[in-house]
């Protein structure tokens, strides 16, 4: 633990993100019609599309066992900290506000990349939507990872993956769902508690499907050519802005309740 963070200084950041917690509202009556629109698009959708999201949905859920293709080099993250060669458990001693500062550069990093990414997908209306999907929440995962790195988790450990999925459900929940997360993650360093959490995720497909879903009445207007645009780019920047913001906050949380325990 870093030698300059007091005890009375780690209550008082702890504070913060549990009024955070305590901010986080329930959703708009209209996103929990959220599966609506998708009814409509697997209708219109043609075939080999909706192959092809059935197929990266599939690799997304992988990514609990074993990583997959979205898994990152940690060494693109570490480089944030130092010129000189760190670990993760080298960043995990590191001050709180290195860690804090890290985290917001990637958020705010990921979060442009992705108002681009839904600008350029929403020119095609409905067809760049079902691409658009499955990369969103390819993008999600590894802002995830990238937070998780930036204080000091290894998102290579299955536990810590499915933690980062844990973070994707607390952001497309609602208040019931978030409070539950919250719960489950509260004692998510407890033995036996990483295990009981992947019990409950052997259903991934029902979490990302879910995931999924809650972006369904927002981006129905993506389905139109060309205004789509500017929806895409917006949603996409507001979705990725929240995984972010909930991730950065859940793992900052981890590690501030970690030192506050050594100092007893």
């Amino acid at each position: 633990m870093n030698k300059g963070e007091s005890h009375e200084y780690l209550i008082e950041e702890l504070r913060i993100v549990e009024e955070w917690e305590r901010d986080q509202k329930d959703l708009w009556f209209w996103e929990k019609l959220g599966r609506l629109p998708f009814v409509l698009l697997d209708k219109l959708t043609p075939k080999v599309l909706r192959e092809k999201i059935g197929q990266v949905v599939d690799e997304v859920g992988s990514y609990i066992q074993s990583g997959g293709r979205y898994l990152i080099r940690e060494e693109d993250i570490i480089g944030k900290f130092s010129a000189n060669p760190l670990s993760i458990a080298d960043i995990a001693q590191l001050p709180l506000e290195n860690m804090d500062r890290v985290a917001e550069d990637f958020k705010q990093s990921r979060t442009r990349v992705a108002a681009l990414q839904g600008a350029t997908t929403g020119i095609g209306g409905i067809f760049t939507l079902a691409i658009d999907i499955p990369a969103l929440l390819g993008l999600s995962l590894k802002t995830l990872q990238e937070i998780a790195i930036s204080y000091g988790y290894d998102p290579k450990e299955k536990n810590e993956r499915i933690f980062i999925v844990k973070c994707m459900q607390f952001v497309s929940s609602d208040i019931v769902g978030k409070k539950a997360i919250l719960e489950e993650l509260a004692a998510f360093e407890q033995e036996g508690t990483d295990k009981q959490a992947f019990s409950q995720l052997q259903g991934w497909q029902e979490v990302i499907a879910t995931y999924r879903d809650n972006f369904g009445w927002k981006k129905l207007f993506q389905m139109i050519p060309i205004a789509g645009i500017l929806f895409g780019a917006y949603l996409n920047k507001s979705t990725i802005q929240d995984v972010g913001e909930a991730g950065k906050m859940l793992y900052r949380k981890r590690r501030i309740l970690e030192r506050i325990e050594k100092i007893g």
